[in-house]
């Protein structure tokens, strides 16, 4: 079964830390780009983060740029993002999505019509 699967969410206070993970089955990560979305209740989903299949070019929204990397090991087909001084409006369900042929800002640009969704887990930032 091809898939991805986010973990790493939870409950934490304003300026606290989590690392997500977003591990993939059934196909390798090699040969796509890999992106963070998130989405508040009320809100559209948006692009938070994404990292290019190759180079390792990221892309950061304005609002986490400075707090929030991004990363991948191929070898394990594992995609992580290490999340920092986390406030209250980073909170809601973050998924990460996989889509080929694309740079890390045109994959963030985008909501939807990728080739790869993960469930999501939840993020919580509250104290």
């Amino acid at each position: 079964q091809l898939q991805l699967v986010e973990s790493g969410g939870g409950l934490v206070q304003p300026g606290g830390s989590l690392r997500l993970s977003c591990v993939a089955s059934g196909f390798t990560l090699d040969y796509y780009a890999i992106g963070w979305f998130r989405q508040a209740p009320g809100k559209e989903r948006e692009g938070v983060s994404c990292i290019s299949s190759s180079d390792g070019t990221t892309y950061y929204t304005n609002s986490v740029r400075g707090r929030f990397t991004i990363s991948r090991r191929n070898p394990k087909n594992t995609v992580y993002l290490q999340m920092n001084s986390l406030k209250p409006e980073d909170s809601g369900v973050y998924y990460c999505a996989a889509l080929s042929g694309v740079t890390p800002l045109s994959m963030c640009s985008r909501r939807y019509g990728m080739d790869y969704w993960g469930k999501g887990t939840l993020v919580t930032v509250s104290s």
